[in-house]
């Protein structure tokens, strides 16, 4: 394990071949989750939101990045999500309030369903910076701490913090006034549970995927001395 702050690198490369494919995977997931978001879903007793088809991947990218890459790398791809979420929303706006074509009669759906994601990326954005944060600094400092061991466990701790924080968060604001207290707490424990089961269940794939990426980019970054400060660019 090395000492410092530098990535543990068989060569001299700076530039990585599978970073720029998994940030725009991670992006990609993030964007589609929160229009996704504008539905909540019940299966059986349980409610939760459209989010969750396919949110489970950008936590399971987000991990990827801090594991191999270390957190300030992790930090730009989280940015770049946050920058692609505010783009998002700022054109669904401009769109929905440009005069709609007589041909074209979905103006209401468009903002019925659409119109809803302002408020659903302000609570996404929300919640994604404070649990997008808090999961790779758990999962850095555990990493420094386990001396790079334990490697499923560090998954399923920072996914148990991150996702807590970002399910309680995402909820509060995004739901406040439009569901009872009861059904918001109910919602926010089933994202939860459901985020923290699928880390689970994905280990199998996450684990060797890791190693490759590792193998292949010649880097296991130990965040030894890094700045977690978040507004660092």
């Amino acid at each position: 394990m090395v000492t410092n702050s530098m990535p543990i690198a068989s060569s001299k490369r700076t530039v990585f071949s599978f970073l720029p494919v998994l940030t725009g995977l991670f992006t990609a997931t993030l964007l589609i989750s929160n229009v996704l978001n504008c539905k909540v879903i019940r299966v059986g007793p349980l409610p939760f939101t459209g989010e969750l088809i396919m949110f489970p991947l950008a936590a399971l990218f987000a991990d990827v990045l801090t594991e191999v890459y270390g957190y300030a790398e992790s930090r730009k791809v989280i940015w770049t999500g946050l920058g692609s979420l505010v783009l998002l929303v700022v054109m669904i706006e401009i769109c929905g309030a440009m005069p709609a074509d007589p041909l074209w009669t979905h103006q209401t759906a468009y903002d019925v369903i659409l119109g809803a994601v302002p408020r659903i990326v302000a609570a996404s954005l929300t919640a994604y910076f404070v649990g997008e944060f808090s999961n790779s600094y758990v999962l850095a400092k555990c990493k420094v701490r386990t001396h790079g061991s334990f490697m499923f466990l560090r998954f399923v701790l920072s996914t148990v913090v991150g996702q807590f924080i970002d399910s309680a968060t995402f909820v509060l604001v995004a739901f406040s006034g439009r569901m009872q207290p009861h059904e918001m707490v109910l919602v926010a424990f089933t994202g939860w549970a459901i985020m923290v089961l699928w880390e689970i269940a994905a280990l199998p794939l996450t684990l060797p995927l890791v190693r490759a990426l590792k193998r292949h980019e010649g880097v296991d970054y130990f965040d030894i001395g890094t700045n977690f400060n978040p507004l660092r660019f």
